[in-house]
């Protein structure tokens, strides 16, 4: 059978982290997931009540590839609340996941060939989707020491990408270094792709919107994290006025539409503010005991995240195999951790990413594993 190069792209190690963590549970260990960003809460009550009603009355059929209208409105009145920005609900897009506006995004902005800048460490599935498109992720190189501010580097990009706040360090981006970005790239003809599925989980002030700042940028979000919905499949974009034509073409092409349903209990999740604040309140006391206990299990060079729910170490001076440290750790100590290579193919070797997405009572158990782990391995 013929094969493309398409496919070849690198795996996703969380994944294959989860799937030795699943093996070793039924088996009957017991695990502490750290490995993965979900939060350990279902979608909102409301959300799921307003799916409930929906399943008796209406065949939940497809919708339009833009999505529910209602829906779209929904969320162009939260960047209104979060932001104070006025959004035309039309240039909002209605997507299967944040992976979908990221494939949308990729086609609709560059051609086969083109160099797209994405930070590193960074999302790893940046750099395969691109791959997948024939497209050429270029590494910006980003650094604990100045919070991972990226520089926009002198070579010829058709654009970038950046998250704040980030995966997996989760530090934030100043409305200062944020504008500064927009517009070194507006300059010099680069697409800016900003990724900003974290926002709403933030201790350190709020996340600034790339849509503050400029019109002229793709904006992606999502209710997986901050609305718990991560196995519901329902992200969105915003895009420029003239561009909103292009991506429905894409979208009515490569998806149809995003799962009716799960656009039914995200309408239901914009009205759970409660909830979704109560969660946030776990993360911070998460936050507070991962950052109190990493460093007294020995895990002492991190930088302190501003939102998102992950801590991302610096492991040097315990290994460098971050992929059989993760695994040495996940069988001992029963704690599924991500190795950094996800995150950053040249550096990852020698960090680890831990996240703190699940219950109070999982992580407070997680860190006595590791506290326990750590003393037995000197």
């Amino acid at each position: 059978m013929r094969s493309s190069s398409r496919g070849d792209v690198d795996p996703f190690i969380v994944m294959d982290v989860m799937e030795q963590a699943r093996r070793l549970e039924q088996a009957g260990r017991s695990i502490i997931h750290m490995e993965v960003g979900q939060p350990g809460t279902p979608a909102p009550k409301a959300a799921r009540a307003a799916l409930a009603r929906a399943m008796e009355d209406d065949a939940l059929g497809y919708t339009v590839a833009l999505g529910l209208p209602e829906l779209r409105q929904g969320i162009a009145a939260l960047y209104a609340d979060w932001y104070g920005v006025e959004l035309d609900p039309a240039r909002v897009v209605i997507t299967a996941g944040s992976s979908a506006a990221f494939v949308l995004a990729f086609t609709a902005l560059f051609e086969a060939g083109e160099k797209v800048g994405v930070t590193e460490p960074g999302y790893p599935s940046y750099r395969q989707i691109l791959k997948a498109l024939s497209l050429d992720p270029y590494a910006i190189p980003t650094h604990a020491a100045d919070r991972h501010v990226p520089e926009l580097p002198d070579a010829d990009l058709a654009g970038l990408i950046v998250a704040s706040p980030a995966n997996p360090t989760g530090t934030m981006l100043s409305k200062d270094d944020l504008g500064a970005l927009i517009a070194a790239c507006q300059a010099k003809d680069t697409a800016f792709i900003s990724d900003e599925i974290y926002h709403g989980v933030q201790y350190e002030g709020r996340a600034v919107s790339a849509l503050e700042l400029s019109d002229d940028v793709y904006v992606i979000n999502s209710f997986s994290k901050y609305f718990s919905m991560t196995g519901w499949r329902l992200g969105w974009m915003v895009v420029p006025e003239d561009h909103v034509r292009r991506i429905e073409r894409l979208a009515q092409n490569m998806f149809i539409c995003a799962p009716h349903a799960a656009q039914i209990a995200a309408l239901g999740a914009l009205g759970a503010r409660d909830e979704t604040e109560a969660m946030l309140a776990d993360y911070r006391e998460n936050r507070r005991l991962m950052l109190d206990g990493l460093p007294k299990a020995g895990f002492d060079k991190i930088a302190p995240p501003d939102g998102a729910f992950y801590i991302y170490a610096d492991v040097s001076d315990l290994t460098q195999d971050s992929r059989a440290f993760a695994a040495e750790i996940l069988e001992q100590a029963g704690v599924a951790v991500t190795p950094g290579l996800d995150f950053d193919p040249v550096r990852g070797h020698t960090t680890l990413r831990f996240s703190y997405a699940r219950s109070t009572d999982d992580i407070a158990e997680g860190i006595k594993r590791l506290t326990s782990f750590m003393a037995q391995r000197g």
